[in-house]
């Protein structure tokens, strides 16, 4: 979707769901037949769109958003029974699994399906066709701009710690002898992490072709950052503000907001946008092409630092010690759009939002967020409430970082849950009533896309929940089961779709 705003008449809805939360037998939701399932019951059910997360590889924390690569895919997410279909593992490896089916035990899910992946590349060494090694040659040559440096990182963080400031010298300053010494050392494990990305990617690819053939489109998510410890940092230091011991001189972070009275601390090294701006942007625009060769719609997360990012010295205890700095604004936008032809992007306006913000946003006519969650304070000319939504507009009752619906009303005060129920225009009922209350009233506003979270839709209270932001652990674990997706509910969501003018026109 090559757009720069929505159509005037373009009426159109989807669902949330990171792909880890899709059911699986193999402790994590990967790219395999339950998500096949998944895009065949989103069409059934009318849907236009699935958005998921952030689809790199994650590390401390699990979180998408803290990923190994902004260009690399999750080798976690690759399907053992995509593998077995394709003869390159047997279906025996693939039934020894003992997994929760309620949430993701990362540690345990990567134990076992790291081996998966080796003994898929040795049997692609003995066995593979022909037609098959000249399809990873293909993508090895097509990715070689990041594959090689990601794979290298990948095998020195298995031998040396993932932490690169702490590797010997020549390795964390890139001398062209060592890295070469280093290839040659940890060549297999490079190999097999090329393989894995190899597979990630052919997957997705053959998972987004399914999709689109049915009308169903993907949206992604770009996190702004790069995290500290990603192999980005490591091979193009110089684009970030660093010292000459190659340390953060600031990190990234928001100041005290609606989620933390300290702000929150996120760590990451901030861009150097004039050494960005003298390349071009090649950098960036080398990353927006690759995540958009994987979804066909990107929402931009953190939209506001494009503007300005809060600076936080790198050795502050919290957020508040902070202070604005100017992005690169709209020049950006000028070349991504020279690039690209077209912007297609979402920008997630949230939070402490300021004029030029919106006006950068509008500049470019990009759509921005609505998140119903946040309307009830009493403000009839609330932005959030629905009937105050523009059209350019993408609504959700809540995003990732939000509580569930049900889980949210009921930490709500007395006061809260009244000017909710006076703007429903309906006496007060009980909490198991007011996530598709509230689904209704996102998707009957003039908002021309809208995105329920699947918990919303299944009615969860708060144990299912996906993120608390700022709390470091215990996140991105929550998943669904086969026997909650219902026919039910889908039937429920294409009437809910349907009586909102929201149907594709070709269903």
């Amino acid at each position: 979707m090559n757009l720069a705003g929505f159509p005037a008449e373009y009426r159109a809805s989807g669902v949330l769901l990171h792909v880890t939360s899709l059911p699986s037998p193999y402790g994590i939701g990967d790219l395999g037949p339950a998500a096949y399932r998944w895009v065949d019951r989103l069409v059934e059910a009318g849907q236009s769109w699935w958005q998921v997360l952030p689809l790199g590889p994650t590390w401390q924390g699990n979180s998408p958003y803290h990923a190994l690569s902004t260009f690399a895919g999750n080798p976690l997410l690759i399907s053992p029974d995509r593998l077995a279909d394709e003869g390159l593992l047997d279906r025996a490896a693939c039934q020894n699994a003992a997994f929760p089916a309620h949430e993701v035990d990362y540690e345990a899910v990567a134990a076992w399906k790291r081996p998966l992946i080796q003994q898929a590349w040795s049997r692609f060494e003995a066995e593979a066709t022909a037609e098959l090694r000249d399809e990873f040659a293909h993508f090895g040559r097509e990715q070689a701009a990041w594959l090689d440096d990601f794979a290298l990182f990948r095998a020195l963080a298995e031998h040396l710690g993932s932490d690169h400031l702490q590797w010997p010298e020549g390795l964390k300053r890139r001398d062209p002898a060592s890295l070469a010494a280093a290839r040659e050392e940890h060549a297999r494990a490079m190999n097999v992490t090329r393989f894995a990305q190899f597979l990630f990617f052919r997957q997705l690819a053959a998972l987004r072709s399914y999709a689109g053939e049915r009308g169903l489109q993907l949206m992604g998510d770009l996190p702004f950052f790069i995290a500290p410890d990603s192999s980005d940092v490591w091979s193009d230091a110089e684009l970030f503000l660093l010292d000459d011991a190659l340390r953060p001189r600031v990190i990234a972070g928001v100041p005290p907001d609606y989620f933390s009275a300290d702000g929150q601390l996120w760590g990451n090294p901030i861009y150097d946008w004039e050494a960005m701006r003298r390349t071009g942007y090649r950098w960036w625009i080398d990353r927006l092409r690759a995540l958009l060769s994987q979804v066909d719609l990107l929402r931009l997360d953190h939209f506001r630092a494009f503007v300005n990012a809060w600076h936080i010295p790198a050795d502050s205890p919290t957020a508040r010690s902070g202070n604005w700095q100017p992005g690169p604004g709209a020049d950006f936008f000028r070349a991504v759009r020279e690039a690209f032809d077209g912007l297609p992007f979402v920008a997630e306006d949230l939070g402490l939002i300021t004029d030029d913000v919106y006006a950068l946003r509008d500049e470019f006519n990009l759509p921005g967020m609505r998140v119903l969650q946040f309307a009830f304070d009493g403000n009839p000319h609330h932005p959030f409430l629905p009937h105050n939504f523009l059209h350019n507009t993408v609504a959700y009752t809540g995003t990732h970082d939000n509580d569930t619906t049900r889980g949210w009303y009921h930490a709500q005060d007395d006061n809260t849950r009244r000017i909710m129920w006076e703007y429903l225009g309906r006496e007060p009922g009980d909490e198991s009533e007011v996530a598709w209350e509230l689904l209704r009233r996102v998707w009957n506003s003039p908002a021309a896309l809208t995105i329920a979270p699947l918990q919303d839709l299944l009615n969860l209270p708060t144990e299912a929940r996906m993120n608390v932001p700022g709390k470091p652990d215990g996140n991105w674990a929550w998943r669904t089961t086969e026997d909650s997706l219902t026919d039910e509910l889908f039937q429920a969501l294409r009437q809910m779709t349907e009586s909102a003018d929201r149907l594709p026109s070709t269903i």
